[in-house]
């Protein structure tokens, strides 16, 4: 009798010992695993909110840069602000000497034109911005359109004429809250945690300021700090549930009764643990913009598969958006993404589910096609790439194209380094054949086309034997786009920006008044008549108001962004006559 109740009670006893230990273990385990996703989290977004507030700022850094441009002026104020406005702005202002004159958009806001540096509630963060040179941000406060903004000044210096530095203002955003980062408040609400965005009042304070916080309570958060200016900024999290799995240790706790419960729980904490080691190994494989493998998830599952197969036949290849930069540039990088998320979702749409796809960083992508050869790839390849390929900017649908190099396993390669970078010398090969399309590998072609690719646009056009200039070819809108140095120094310009501005940016205007009318008639008659090149012989107005005797040779050329253009060549006539003198008296 007490055999049958000592061994029980040991066991129990045992079992009890067991089950507080594994409670013990498994507690301060998923509050370390909750700590540490919680801090990426808050880190991985905390960043984001402040890209996205950055994102914004940048539209002052822009007004600023006209303004320095411009001597202090700044034409056509709401056709600019209209452009570069966006859902997220509740408006764009200037604030020559402190005081706002220009709002975009007027209407609803003509209350905010006050003058900064005297106002009582404004004055003395505006004094320190204009007084130690950085931008400020300052409220939240309630806009009279409905909702809450955050205001943005930076102070805006100019130069005299004796090169001293001068205030000239400020250019002012007026940031919505949380519509500025609500792509990260909702992603990180998404993921389960309450959260709370905090500013300091000033940049001189200790003092926060909540910006937006969410319902929920926040118990013991983990933080990630950033300064925007001289101003700090704590973006904080906490879970939703609190940082202890109280189900999971009530589960485990009930299995001391008996030990099939109990290692039903220890399976349990297992599968979940497990189930952790998976998720996070899937993070660390994929691209979080397009959620398809990032570089390193490709690579080590391209070699596993390769290395299984070592006999199989394999395509790799290498692509990129053409001029990838020029998007960004012109449209922004929140649109880049979207061009980059497009050419993503084009690609797992195309191609069979076997085939292997990743992002290898930037515009870069690549694809691994299991059991295919060049013939059965040539055909998939070209048909990709003529597939239209667009994203969207502000309501209308802009399209981009690709350039595409391939290679084969074993033909070319007896590894996957090697394949890989064969598929970029073929990718570099389409490039200097005129991008938008694809190439197979072939031995010619190394390592060395690279350096091919090492003349920039700049680098050719600025030392052209020539003078050049691109305007564009449209009867009524001749507007001057470029002007290579040499051209600068034939006609006398000191640089670029005096050139546009004593020309207006129009091509009549480099042309003798009593010849314009002749001229333009000459050009376009040739050009009307099938003929893509013409020879032009004119005076050419010079940056001091003289003339150069000159014959332009000019061709219309298509531009993907700006449409019909002239590439245009200049001759100095009488430099003509006398090193060909003996050509013109034949």
């Amino acid at each position: 009798m007490k055999k049958k109740t000592l061994v029980p009670l040991i066991i129990f006893l045992l079992g009890m010992c067991l089950v507080g230990l594994i409670v013990y273990k498994t507690d301060t385990h998923e509050k370390a695993e909750r700590h540490t996703t919680a801090q990426f989290n808050a880190a991985t977004y905390g960043e984001r909110i402040k890209n996205e507030i950055i994102t914004g700022i940048e539209i002052t850094n822009t007004l600023e840069q006209i303004l320095i441009s411009e001597d202090g002026e700044i034409n056509h104020f709401d056709t600019i602000a209209e452009n570069i406005i966006s859902d997220s702005i509740a408006s764009i202002q200037l604030a020559p000497d402190g005081i706002v004159t220009d709002i975009y958009p007027a209407n609803g806001n003509e209350a905010g034109k006050i003058d900064l540096l005297h106002d009582k509630d404004r004055k003395e963060i505006s004094c320190y911005a204009r007084d130690h040179h950085t931008i400020i941000t300052q409220g939240p406060f309630e806009l009279k359109q409905g909702g809450m903004g955050i205001a943005v000044r930076n102070p805006v210096y100019l130069k005299d004429e004796n090169g001293q530095e001068y205030f000239w203002g400020f250019t002012i955003v007026i940031l919505r809250i949380p519509d500025i980062f609500s792509d990260s408040i909702d992603a990180i609400s998404n993921f389960g945690y309450e959260y709370r965005l905090s500013k300091t009042d000033t940049p001189w304070s200790d003092t926060y300021t909540i910006i937006e916080q969410s319902d929920g309570e926040m118990l013991h958060p983990v933080s990630y700090s950033f300064t925007i200016g001289e101003e700090k900024w704590i973006f904080e999290v906490t879970p939703e549930n609190g940082w202890r799995n109280t189900t999971l240790i009530a589960i485990i706790i009930g299995f001391f009764t008996f030990i099939l419960l109990l290692l039903s729980g220890l399976t349990r904490v297992w599968l979940v643990s497990k189930e952790n080691k998976n998720k996070f190994q899937r993070l660390a494989h994929t691209d979080f913009l397009t959620n398809i493998h990032n570089r390193y998830g490709f690579d080590e599952l391209a070699k596993e598969m390769i290395s299984k197969n070592p006999k199989e036949y394999f395509i790799a290849a290498l692509l990129d958006i053409d001029d990838f930069k020029f998007i960004n540039d012109i449209y922004g990088h929140v649109y880049g993404d979207r061009a980059l998320k497009s050419l993503a979702d084009s690609m797992k749409a195309f191609f069979p589910h076997d085939v292997l796809l990743g992002r290898n960083g930037g515009d870069e992508f690549c694809v691994l096609l299991p059991n295919y050869t060049f013939k059965k790839a040539e055909e998939l390849f070209q048909k990709f790439t003529k597939i239209p390929k667009t994203f969207s900017y502000k309501g209308k649908e802009y399209p981009f194209y690709i350039s595409l190099g391939y290679a084969e396993y074993p033909t070319f390669a007896s590894n996957y380094a090697q394949l890989m970078r064969c598929a970029d010398a073929a990718l570099y090969g389409i490039k200097l054949h005129g991008k938008n399309g694809c190439m197979a590998y072939r031995e010619e072609l190394q390592s060395g086309v690279r350096k091919q690719l090492g003349f920039a646009f700049k680098d050719i056009a600025e030392h052209l034997p020539g003078a050049f200039i691109i305007y564009k070819a449209d009867k009524k809108d001749d507007e001057l786009f470029y002007a290579n140095h040499e051209f600068l120094h034939m006609a006398g310009y000191k640089n670029i920006d005096e050139f546009f501005k004593l020309t207006k940016k129009r091509f009549r205007n480099l042309i003798r008044e009593d010849e314009q009318q002749q001229i333009e008639s000459s050009i376009w008659k040739q050009i009307d008549s099938g003929n893509e090149n013409d020879y032009i012989h004119f005076h050419l107005r010079k940056a001091d108001g003289s003339y150069l005797s000159v014959l332009d040779h000019g061709r219309i050329v298509e531009s993907q962004q700006y449409g019909r253009v002239f590439y245009v060549l200049f001759m100095d006539w009488e430099d003509m006559h006398i090193h060909y003198k003996d050509k013109f008296s034949e």
